[in-house]
């Protein structure tokens, strides 16, 4: 037998597809296997593990996507010489396609000119927040104590943090969870980078369907069957989704659907996955707060952000939990940061109680769902799909994505390409528009230039129908 062979052969005690590539991972990290050493083809280790082809197959994608290994084709694959550089490939093809247009719709973010007066908030801070050492608790008492009533009774999380936002919350999770080779469950369409950082671990990011109401039950019970439940190499380590506003399809779960999830994931029995809940449209949302902690509070994570609702440069969201799974991920920020700027943390928590503030945001989340509804009207009469009663962005079908983001661009619109938020094709292409920062009387224009966009008849810019 070939000497990697044995070697790799010898180290795998899981014969899954999680566990071959967990196993291989560790032999490179301890030089077991040096770097430039030929693999054993597919079909060798699979009939020596007396796996199918396609297992293996699948730890060698995972392994590709961390950047522990390399294939060059016929010639086979390799341990890589190259260290994975961790990249937002997905989100820069998001920030690629923004440019210098008169109407850039490809941003996903909330309209400046809604979010609430800073002046109020930082009226009422008097000097430094108190500090007695560098252990203190990372969350100011009275913050926690607004997050929490206004949390109650959707979650009552058993430890409540503060992060640096809620995609900084994700990531840190996601790093503290799952392994190289976990599966995680996600939307597809899902934002982009929750790809990218799946791709930076090494995991498999599974796809569920999403309706006007989020996850599909019947998606999500599939994706479980097909993998199991529970983390390390025995299947699913977390499920990641979006509650509110879903990011691009503007779905919000209802109080039925959390029942309906809640009793798939009971009946998948085995060992508990976590849920991850990116609650990151936070008060813009028109839907009402729901989360499946009111179901599962032993294995759901709740992150709820500011960015959209205050202002992006806040950068703070809330997390909270069961304490086995957030202790670890506060104590971890211990050897680095340490807290989200308590500074910050008053003013945010000046925003919350000021009333001037308040209103402020309850009139963003009244306009942004205007203009959102208004430009899906003037689609619908155009014939043009669209999904997305909820947030700031409609995902709009076309017949070429290409094809749909060169018309626009040449009549000064920018849209996101809809590619970069799908695990997998489902069976149209999309662009997601954002409509936050659209005024209401546009929209009849707007919609003209996207009906014209939408059609696949090539070379056809600027010619109406």
């Amino acid at each position: 037998m070939d000497a990697a062979l044995a070697r790799i052969t010898k180290a795998i005690d899981h014969r899954s597809a999680q566990g071959i590539a967990a196993a291989l991972n560790r032999l490179i990290r301890v030089g077991d296997l040096a770097v430039g050493t030929r693999l054993p083809t597919v079909r060798a280790l699979a009939t020596e593990l007396g796996v199918s082809p396609t297992t293996v197959n699948e730890a060698w994608r995972s392994l590709a996507r961390a950047g522990a290994i390399e294939t060059r084709g016929r010639h086979g694959s390799y341990v890589s010489s190259d260290g994975h550089q961790a990249q937002p490939t997905r989100f820069w093809r998001l920030s690629g396609a923004a440019g210098h247009f008169a109407c850039d719709l490809s941003a996903g973010v909330p309209d400046p000119a809604l979010l609430p007066p800073l002046g109020p908030a930082l009226a009422r801070i008097d000097g430094q927040p108190p500090l007695s050492g560098y252990l203190d608790n990372p969350v100011l008492p009275e913050l926690e104590a607004l997050v929490r009533k206004a949390w109650h009774p959707v979650a009552d999380p058993e430890l409540l943090t503060i992060v640096d936002g809620s995609l900084d919350g994700v990531d840190r999770l996601l790093d503290s969870l799952v392994h190289l080779g976990d599966r995680v469950i996600v939307e597809n369409p899902t934002f982009p980078p929750f790809l990218d950082l799946l791709d930076v671990i090494g995991a498999v990011a599974v796809p569920v369907a999403v309706d006007d109401h989020g996850v599909v039950p019947d998606a999500l019970a599939a994706a479980l069957a097909s993998g199991g439940s529970g983390g390390g190499t025995g299947g699913s380590a977390v499920f990641l989704h979006q509650p509110r506003a879903q990011n691009p399809t503007g779905a919000s779960l209802t109080g039925a659907r959390v029942r309906e999830l809640a009793a798939v994931l009971r009946r998948a029995g085995g060992p508990q996955l976590v849920v991850i809940e990116d609650d990151h449209a936070g008060d813009t949302a028109l839907a009402p707060p729901v989360s499946l902690a009111s179901e599962l509070p032993d294995q759901v994570v709740r992150i709820h952000s500011f960015s959209k609702s205050h202002g992006a440069d806040l950068r703070l969201a809330a997390l909270g939990g069961p304490a086995a799974i957030v202790e670890p991920l506060v104590a971890r920020r211990h050897l680095g940061a340490s807290w989200s700027s308590r500074l910050l943390q008053e003013v945010l928590l000046g925003m919350l109680t000021d009333p001037t503030c308040t209103a402020a945001v309850a009139r963003a989340r009244e306009v942004y769902g205007e203009r959102r509804a208004a430009l899906q009207e003037e689609l619908r009469e155009r014939g043009v799909a669209s999904t997305g009663w909820d947030g700031m962005n409609l995902w709009v079908r076309v017949g070429r994505e290409r094809e749909a983001m060169i018309v626009l661009a040449a009549q000064g619109i920018g849209v996101a390409p809809g590619s970069p938020f799908l695990v997998e094709p489902v069976g149209a292409d999309y662009v997601r528009v954002t409509t936050s920062v659209l005024p209401v009387s546009q929209a009849p224009a707007i919609a003209d230039a996207i009906a014209e966009a939408a059609d696949p008849t090539p070379f056809h810019v600027g010619v109406r129908k």
